[in-house]
Formats: structure tokens, C-alpha cells, sequence
């Protein structure tokens, strides 16, 4: 960027942030989130304590590559904060990224969790886990390929296939066997199902309690979100009825799917922009997201909740999120085919 495009840039974001003065800019970041204030909020006032770097935030609940990309070169945005690893491609083919060099990213976040070309980078991450009964399963140990045995026929309980949850499970599905192995696993869970795919994850569980499904499928921040209270009595029943079973592909690991962030194409603080997502992968970041979301952190060694450790050790797919993004569009019309969530 030209120093006059530079400064230009600055006046823009200035003016459209109501900022009054270009100095005060400098030790400002514009971040733009379809992330809960109840998460961004902790994040953002410890990274303001640490660094004297005030954060101004817009929320939005969707369209975030959308609206940074029409808003072009005049964009305020510096960092652009958003959950699921389609979003954060959406984010590179949209054009609305920077490649970032960082070493305390690189040493932070394993390769598989980030672009190869330092547009985006997963900083906490959320695992697709199997719920089951308390009283009715006796199994402790389970893969996804199991959700389609037989014995599991009118047992099974889940979210639309076309949620995006599932969307990037059936994804990792098609890298790990192919779109003919996908289909038939479908299938098979479809008519495993005990009720038609629909709800949320927390409902699953609700239904396990209710006798209407054995196993259903949830993430794992859900969990904690149900066992805390954080969701009201009535969830933290749910939660309490089920086991926590961490499932695997057969000779593999588990799916996983993050909640990522990327500096903007036209960031007018990019430097606090860098210092921003480092920050959230750093141990007291970390810690916040664990403590806020009960989100699994992406930074070995870093504290995750006491609730969510203790459903056991997660051993994340190592497969590249990028590469299963490659097959969502596939997923999606696998999902219509097999008339999934009829």
C-alpha cells in the first residue's frame, strides 16, 4: 500500500468510525464479528488491558465476506471474526483477506487449522460428538461410520443435515472415504433416525432424556453450555442424562470445526490487527474462550473447561480444514438426494 493510499485509507476509516483524529486511530482495531457479544466482549477488554489497543466492534448476524467486500477499499474493517470453516473460505474467495506472516500464529495453531496462505486462522475449535443415554447404551467407544449400523434403526436423533454442523461432518466424511461411501452411510443413518433431522443439538439430548433416541449427534461446547446451568434447568437435565461419547473415523481422529478470524484486505491497523488474532491464540486468550464458550482451544497446552476435559481426550482430525471445506458443496447435495431431512 502507497503512503498515500495509506493515508487515505485511514481518513476513510476515521470518518466512518466517527473516530476524530488519525493518531487516535493508529492505536485503535475495527473488528468486524458474527461472533456472541457475550464471547467477543471478555476477548476484547483483555486485549485492550494488555495492549492499550481500544477494539471497536460491529456485530453482524451474517453476510460478514459480503458486507466487507461492498464495502471495498473504503472498508473500516480490520479483523473479520466468524464461526465455521466454510465462512472463513468464503472469506479468501471473496477477496476480502490478507495473507499474514506470524510466527506466534504458526507456532500456536497447527497447520491443518489455518490457510495455507495466512488468510484465515481457526483459534478455538468445537468437536461433532455422539450423545447417548445414560440408562439405554452401554457403548463407550463409537464411530461415525456406527451411526448407520442397523442396530441403531429408530435410536438415532439429529440436527438438519443441512445445518452447517453437519454439512462439514458429512464433508470430512466424503475426505476420508469418497462421495459413493458418503451416500451409503446417509442412507444408513437416515433410517436410523428416530424422528425426522431437525432442532438443534441441545434438543438431541433433550430427546435422549425423553426416551425418543438412544444416540444423537452434538457438539461438544453444547455440553457445556447444558451441564453449567448456563441454559437454564431444564437443559442442564439434558445435559446430565447423556454420555459423552468422542467418536472417530475408523483409522482416523475426530471431526472438528472452528471458529476463525482474518485481518481485512484494506485493514487500516493492520499491525493491531496482527496483534489482535495473536492475542486470541495466546494462552489468556485461550483461556477465554474455553471459559466463555467451553470451546476447545486450538494451542496445545492451553486450559481447556474442567466440564469439557473431562469427556476425554480429543485427538482432531488432522486432515486440513481447507480440504474438507473443498467438499461441502458435495455434502449439501448429498444431503438433498438421499432426502436427508424429509
Amino acid at each position: 500500500m502507497t503512503n498515500a493510499r495509506a493515508l487515505k485509507s485511514l481518513i476513510t476509516a476515521a470518518a466512518l468510525l466517527g473516530v476524530g483524529s488519525i493518531s487516535a486511530l493508529a492505536q485503535q482495531v475495527n473488528l468486524y464479528t458474527v461472533r456472541e457479544p457475550g464471547l467477543v466482549k471478555p476477548l476484547v477488554e483483555a486485549f485492550t488491558a494488555k495492549s492499550g489497543v481500544k477494539v471497536n466492534t460491529v456485530f453482524l448476524k451474517d453476510g460478514l465476506a459480503e458486507r466487507v467486500a461492498a464495502e471495498g477499499e473504503r472498508s473500516p474493517a480490520d479483523v473479520l471474526m466468524t464461526v465455521d470453516v466454510a465462512n472463513l473460505v468464503e472469506i479468501v474467495e471473496k477477496g476480502v483477506a490478507q495473507p499474514v506472516k506470524s510466527a506466534a500464529l504458526e507456532a500456536a495453531i497447527p497447520s491443518q487449522l489455518r490457510d495455507a496462505g495466512g488468510q484465515w486462522f481457526a483459534v478455538s475449535l468445537r468437536a461433532r460428538l455422539v450423545y447417548a443415554s445414560k440408562d439405554r447404551v452401554k457403548e463407550t467407544a463409537l464411530n461415525y461410520e456406527d451411526l448407520a449400523d442397523p442396530r441403531w434403526k429408530g435410536k438415532v436423533c439429529i440436527r438438519s443435515g443441512q445445518h452447517q454442523y453437519n454439512v462439514a461432518l458429512i464433508a470430512a466424511y466424503i475426505a476420508h472415504h469418497g462421495e459413493a461411501a458418503a451416500e451409503t452411510w446417509l442412507k444408513g443413518v437416515k433410517a436410523n433416525l428416530a424422528r425426522k433431522a431437525g432442532g438443534g443439538d441441545r434438543e438431541v439430548a433433550r430427546d435422549i432424556l425423553g426416551g425418543l433416541c438412544d444416540v444423537g449427534v452434538g457438539n461438544s461446547y453444547y455440553v457445556g453450555l447444558m451441564r453449567s446451568g448456563a441454559g437454564g434447568p431444564d437443559q442442564k437435565k439434558w445435559g446430565d442424562a447423556i454420555n459423552v461419547v468422542i467418536p472417530t473415523f475408523k483409522n482416523g481422529a475426530t471431526h472438528v470445526n472452528a471458529s476463525g478470524a482474518a485481518v481485512a484486505k484494506h485493514a487500516p491497523n493492520r499491525d493491531n490487527a496482527v496483534k489482535f488474532l495473536e492475542f486470541l491464540v495466546s494462552d489468556e486468550g485461550q483461556k477465554i474462550y474455553s471459559e466463555a464458550n467451553y470451546e476447545y482451544p486450538v494451542k496445545a497446552g492451553a486450559q481447556t473447561h474442567p466440564i469439557i476435559a473431562a469427556l476425554g481426550k480429543l485427538e482432531p482430525d488432522t486432515l486440513p480444514l481447507a480440504e474438507i471445506a473443498k467438499h461441502r458443496k458435495a455434502a449439501s447435495v448429498l444431503v438433498d438426494k438421499v432426502g436427508f431431512d424429509n
